[in-house]
């Protein structure tokens, strides 16, 4: 009952990717030439919602309700906020602040939960390598469309 918890939670929150979609506004911004297909996000993605939900599972049956699962849970909020933040109200400035928040969170996630499950520590590693490349690529679209 428990992991069906943890997977709801991470579908909910890969939801709103699905309700901010990057559209035609998107299409339109000017990009940095190393940019990922748009084929990589949702696949890239897709893999890494697996492996959060599994790590907050795991930490949760091994530690319970404790420091990793308060970063787990945050770090759910601030990437469900990013579509909505550089989509949605196509505010990259804030989305960029959102993204270096949550970078810190998956960070203070792999550092508590060590102790606790270092798989479910690992398991975060490609995420926060992820969550780093979105971060290079908001902060280059926002700097390439200022004038906008």
């Amino acid at each position: 009952m428990a992991a069906a918890i943890f997977i709801v939670l991470v579908i909910l929150t890969a939801a709103s990717g699905a309700v901010f979609k990057p559209g035609s506004w998107y299409e339109t911004l000017r990009k940095p030439s190393w940019t990922p297909p748009n084929w990589a996000f949702p696949t890239v993605w897709t893999i890494l919602y697996i492996m959060i939900a599994y790590a907050g599972w795991s930490v949760w049956a091994a530690a319970g309700w404790s420091l990793p699962l308060l970063f787990w849970a945050a770090q759910l909020v601030l990437n469900g906020m990013w579509s909505w933040l550089f989509f949605g109200l196509r505010r990259m400035g804030l989305a960029l602040g959102d993204v270096a928040l949550l970078w810190l969170a998956i960070a203070g996630f792999i550092v508590t939960a060590w102790p606790v499950s270092q798989l479910a520590a690992l398991l975060f590693a490609p995420y926060l390598v992820w969550v780093t490349i979105a971060g290079l690529l908001n902060f280059s679209v926002l700097r390439l469309n200022e004038a906008d």
